[in-house]
């Protein structure tokens, strides 16, 4: 099977890819390099190209044979989404309707979709479920929302069959040193605070310590890269044996509050983070778990590699050499 990854040139599609290439795929990457990176590219064929653009996406499914799409590509700052929504609505919902419109005018029907937990907006309850109604609360969290609803009639009225995950809190590095998190700016906790840790940020803050938590600061599920990566080769593997359409979580159900992540940090590090306690963010929640009943259940998944200690000490050694 030849299967199409946009946006395999950033960190979870980078890491995907490795997973397709190591269980025999075809994989072609297709990538504007906006936000992705060459050293993230690990094998496959690479093709230049826009998602905005319909001749682009035309170009690459005339050429070459393509059978099924996991779509990463996407804007993913939440706090960029807020100051610009435009931005945001116009790059993910457009670039996506492209690429559907061009897999259904070439007869491609497997999807997988790089979802967000940011579609659940404040929790109801945790750990969260699937069911849990759909209120996002950033334009980040609403992008992801509208394309799971357009994915829905795709399916009842094309026959589109796709499977959308939910990522919760995507941490750590590839184990064998290969590929790493690489963005910028950096916004994410774990590789902020790795990088003040090797000198390169003066300064690490935490945002808000007077949440209703242990200690204050808001708990997280965070979720190593090589586990997310196995499930999104999992739901293919899925789509072709049953040809059916689902929504999982991505997470382990087990919550680590910053300042857990802190000192755990500074164990596998051996050195001390310089604090610096700020306000809450906008929007932030004090607890934020997934449910994992369902993947375990529909694709028989496990997150095997999301050990807090593991996760921080693939993350440290990917940095150290980047």
């Amino acid at each position: 099977m030849t299967v199409l990854v946009t946006g395999g040139a950033g960190y979870i599609g980078s890491h995907t890819v490795k997973e397709l290439l190591r269980n025999k795929y075809e994989v072609i990457i297709f990538d504007n390099f906006s936000t992705g990176h060459e050293k993230l590219v690990c094998g496959g064929r690479v093709v230049r190209g826009d998602l905005r653009s319909k001749d682009d996406l035309f170009c690459l499914f005339r050429q070459e044979r393509i059978e099924a799409v996991i779509h990463f590509a996407a804007l993913i700052q939440v706090g960029e989404s807020y100051s610009d929504p435009q931005k945001y609505y116009q790059h993910n919902l457009i670039s996506t309707l492209n690429l559907l419109e061009v897999m259904l005018q070439f007869g491609v029907k497997y999807f997988i979709f790089s979802s967000s937990a940011a579609v659940y907006g404040q929790p109801r309850e945790i750990p969260i479920p699937e069911h849990h109604p759909l209120e996002p609360i950033n334009p980040y969290g609403a992008s992801k929302a509208m394309l799971e609803r357009i994915l829905l009639d795709y399916n009842r009225a094309y026959g589109l069959k796709y499977i959308s995950l939910r990522y919760f809190n995507a941490a750590g590095a590839d184990p064998e040193g290969q590929l790493g998190e690489l963005h910028c700016p950096e916004t994410h906790l774990i590789p902020n605070l790795l990088l003040h840790l090797l000198g390169r940020n003066p300064e690490f803050r935490i945002f808000g310590q007077d949440f209703p938590t242990p200690d204050g600061t808001p708990i997280r599920d965070y979720i190593h890269v090589t586990d997310l990566a196995r499930a999104h080769l999992l739901a293919l593997q899925k789509l072709q044996a049953e040809e059916t359409s689902q929504v999982l979580n991505l997470g382990t159900g087990r919550g680590y509050s910053v300042l857990e992540v802190v000192r755990t940090a500074e164990k596998v590090t051996g050195k001390k983070a310089a604090l610096n306690f700020g306000p809450r963010r906008a929007g932030d929640v004090p607890v934020l778990l997934a449910s994992k009943d369902r993947a375990l259940s529909f694709l028989d998944w496990q997150p095997e590699l999301s050990d807090l200690e593991f996760i921080i000490q693939t993350a440290w050694d990917w940095h150290q050499k980047n």
